[in-house]
């Protein structure tokens, strides 16, 4: 089945897109393949990108309060959780301090700019 179009990046609002595509850059290998002032790209060399635009007024999502729902986030795979939790904090994240008990096999963490992003365990 063809598409009316192809996906070609996500955008995250955060205050500073350079720092934040310095974290998810070191988080998920890719390389950063654009800074400017205003915006910031990541890439793996294919068609997919992960993009930060500058938004002055950022206020980050406050997760799992429906009234400021997360509205979207990011899902990574690690093999080894607790090194992937260890490197994650030190890059600038913060553990959330709501992990959803009955699901498990995953860690909701926050990346520098506020946005909810889980670690999945590849087991």
């Amino acid at each position: 089945m063809s598409g009316i179009a192809r996906m070609h990046s996500v955008v995250l609002d955060c205050p500073d897109p350079k720092a934040l595509a310095e974290f998810y850059s070191a988080l998920v290998g890719w390389k950063i393949t654009r800074v400017g002032h205003d915006w910031a790209t990541i890439s793996d060399g294919g068609q997919f990108h992960l993009c930060f635009q500058l938004a002055p007024d950022h206020k980050p999502p406050i997760w799992p309060d429906p009234e400021h729902p997360q509205q979207a986030h990011v899902d990574v795979v690690v093999d080894d959780m607790a090194k992937a939790e260890a490197e994650v904090l030190a890059l600038g994240a913060v553990k959330h301090a709501h992990q959803p008990a009955e699901e498990g096999g995953f860690t909701v963490f926050l990346d520098p700019a506020g946005h909810p992003f889980c670690l999945c365990d590849a087991n």
